[in-house]
């Protein structure tokens, strides 16, 4: 075989760094035809040399021109111009797209690749807030893509237009478009950066939107994505990085710090858009754990990136017992910032606010998450806005309505599978039932609350555990951790101990069923081994089974089962 029929086999396959090799080495011999060099500078690119693939980008786009393919050319120009911008170089990128624009409006016949010249004026218009702007601008790629037959250009306008509506509040309709992008690239409709692009938005953008059901699905599918190619480094920081965050919330907080630790060397090898989240997730396990330094450094790092280390830098002052500061800090990044990612702050600045003294300020964000609450019907969003609201009720001097809404909040951290914050509202229930004299539930709940945060090393908590005002409790049993409520008196969480399956566990038994190791389920959901093993435990009590063999066969009874990891 050639040189250059092994570059087109190994691009084919998606072996990149082969990809590279090959097409090299024929080029050495004689100039590549112009799509073989621009396949070249696709691998260049996807293997994390983004600036040496702009560069054998740009010769194709000349060679197109050479050969009279002038559509080609245009193309080449336009995704000149965005990778560009993904390099930082605006400049440079508005050079090369108003160089599209001009080929295509010299055409005599329309372009097919005419859609792809909207995409970049959306993201301007996205990046500036502009939501009915971002929209007409993404609905003109995606329309003039279908029209032509340019699949990249109608999966990225649909992209956008989900983004924008999401920006203007339509969520529902802009996550049903996100999915609709998706399903271009999972059938393989998509060119492999476009593809990228898609999937890394499309996390981002639910996770902006509070949707942690689709995140988790579309960051695995990503993950799938990323291992199937050979030594793939663009976008694999990336959902690296979406993968930290997820083991975050999960109490994997060994397997979040590693994976925001891979995030951030293949940030350094060439996935820039993951240096500002491999750091900032770094910086807050530390920070949970009370490594102060070591989060300090992190979030400062991330933020050399452009972008502020919020609300992770904010809380962190406020562990170190400057509320002051973190009030400071928040109150400012929250000023103008870009309406989407305010949303994330908000539930620190309710905590944040109460702890400097400004319960005004406090009973402000909650309002402004129940209203949220209203046109975003999501479980984590909920979550967060009950425990933002019971701990300004309990400021307000009313632990009897605090208790009601807390139960809400912990009762949907708990269906989230999230044991730290589930562990939160348990250390504060433990301070609900106190005030009204149920020093009963107030002792449990304190030792269940201290149970999740020994074992998940969360030190600052413990140590505001101790610091309410709480004496040392008996040993905990090993199981406490998943005990429930108390079924009675004043603290009473009416928790099941037996009965249906979570939603969780019904996840690990689908997951089971297909065959799947402990490690495997945990790296499927996120989650760490222990945590499976403990999910594991329960369903064995709940269904009276004994074996994993039992919990299949119960699963092909109830139509739970699955035939493979990807079924």
């Amino acid at each position: 075989m050639s040189t250059l029929a092994g570059g087109r086999e190994a691009y084919a396959a998606r072996r990149w760094p082969d990809a590279v090799g090959q097409y090299t080495a024929a080029d050495h011999d004689e100039e590549l035809p112009a799509g073989d060099l621009e396949q070249l500078a696709i691998s260049v690119i996807l293997t994390g040399r983004g600036s040496e693939g702009v560069d054998i980008l740009s010769r194709a786009h000349l060679k197109y021109l050479a050969d009279g393919d002038y559509p080609a050319a245009a193309r080449c120009a336009v995704w000149t111009g965005m990778n560009l911008i993904l390099l930082g170089e605006p400049a440079r990128s508005a050079g090369w797209l108003a160089r599209a624009r001009r080929i295509v409006e010299d055409l005599p016949e329309p372009c097919p690749f005419e859609g792809l010249l909207s995409v970049p004026v959306g993201l301007g218009a996205l990046y500036q807030g502009d939501g009915a702007t971002a929209a007409d601008a993404f609905t003109r790629a995606a329309d003039l893509g279908r029209a032509r037959g340019d699949a990249d250009s109608a999966a990225l306008g649909t992209l956008g237009l989900g983004q924008a509506k999401i920006m203007l509040g339509e969520v529902d309709d802009g996550l049903a478009l996100l999915d609709e992008a998706m399903v271009a690239v999972t059938v393989g409709e998509i060119s492999p950066i476009p593809a990228g692009i898609i999937y890394c938005a499309v996390i981002e953008t639910c996770h902006l939107a509070f949707d942690l059901r689709r995140a988790h699905e579309w960051t695995r599918a990503l993950d799938r994505w990323c291992d199937a190619q050979q030594k793939l480094v663009a976008f694999s920081g990336q959902c690296q990085m979406h993968r930290a965050e997820l083991y975050r919330l999960h109490g994997a907080w060994t397997e979040a710090i590693d994976a925001a630790k891979t995030a951030q060397d293949l940030a350094f090898r060439g996935d820039r858009m993951a240096t500002y989240g491999g750091f900032y997730q770094q910086a807050e396990i530390h920070r949970l754990r009370g490594d102060f330094d070591d989060a300090e450094a992190a979030y400062l790092h991330a933020q050399d990136t452009g972008f502020p280390a919020q609300p992770g830098l904010a809380l962190l002052r406020l562990a170190q017992g400057r509320p002051d500061q973190a009030q400071s800090l928040l109150r400012q990044a929250m000023d103008g910032i870009d309406p989407a990612y305010r949303r994330l702050m908000l539930a620190a600045r309710v905590e944040i606010e109460l702890a400097a003294g400004d319960a005004p300020a406090a009973r402000a964000a909650v309002e402004e998450l129940d209203s949220l609450c209203a046109s975003i019907d999501m479980p984590l969003l909920h979550a967060l806005a009950e425990q933002s609201q019971a701990a300004v009720l309990f400021h307000d001097g009313d632990p009897g309505a605090a208790l009601v809404t807390l139960r809400r909040a912990w009762s949907r951290w708990l269906s989230l599978d999230a044991p730290f914050e589930a562990a939160r509202c348990r250390a504060l229930l433990a301070r609900l039932c106190a005030a009204l004299g149920d020093e009963e539930s107030a002792r449990l709940e304190r030792e269940a609350a201290r149970a999740v945060f020994s074992e998940l090393g969360a030190a600052p908590a413990l140590a505001e555990l101790e610091l309410a005002g709480l004496e040392p409790s008996a040993p905990v049993t090993p199981d406490a951790r998943t005990a429930p409520a108390p079924t009675t008196g004043k603290g009473a969480h009416h928790a099941t101990d037996a009965g249906p399956l979570t939603a969780r566990e019904t996840e690990v038994v689908r997951l089971v069923s297909a065959g799947l190791s402990n490690r495997n389920i945990a790296a499927e959901l996120f989650i760490s081994e222990k945590t499976v093993a403990r999910h594991l435990s329960n369903i064995f009590t709940k269904l009276g089974l004994t074996s994993r063999a039992a919990v299949t066969a119960y699963a092909y009874q109830h139509g739970l089962a699955l035939t493979s990891r990807t079924a």
